[in-house]
């Protein structure tokens, strides 16, 4: 069984990315090239192209780059390993949940406290007008 490579654009291509989308992953360490055809050109296998369908996923979920890189290797290790990427990915965004959850008390503490303000200061401003006799 034979594996078919391409070179860097036909990857970008078939991914939907830009070349330096891709020197910037492989960069990260989330992807690799299995030679240089000649010593110049990085030529890549299908896992790669399945690497990248993997970070655009993750991407949407809402993962970081560096949350990204945590977990990716996990899903090409083997079916166990993808059970455990997609376990760990439930507590990354179980955990991004958690933030956000604690934002939002956060800003809703802070519009109340907003709202006490204003009215304090519109008495204020009430009683400091002047009456009209």
């Amino acid at each position: 069984m034979s594996t078919q490579l391409m070179k860097i654009g036909e990857l970008a291509k078939r991914a939907g990315v830009s070349h330096r989308t891709v020197h910037y992953y492989e960069n990260r360490g989330l992807i690799f090239p299995v030679t240089r055809e000649g010593g110049s050109h990085r030529m890549y296998e299908e896992e790669a192209l399945l690497r990248l369908e993997k970070i655009a996923a993750l991407k949407r979920l809402g993962l970081s780059l560096e949350e990204i890189a945590d977990v990716i290797d996990l899903y090409f290790q083997s079916e166990d390993g993808m059970l455990d990427g997609k376990k760990r990915v439930i507590e990354m965004l179980q955990a991004q949940l958690k933030k956000v959850d604690d934002q939002i008390d956060e800003l809703s503490n802070f519009r109340s406290d907003l709202i006490r303000n204003i009215r304090h200061m519109e008495r204020l401003y009430e009683e400091a007008k002047p009456t009209k006799s």
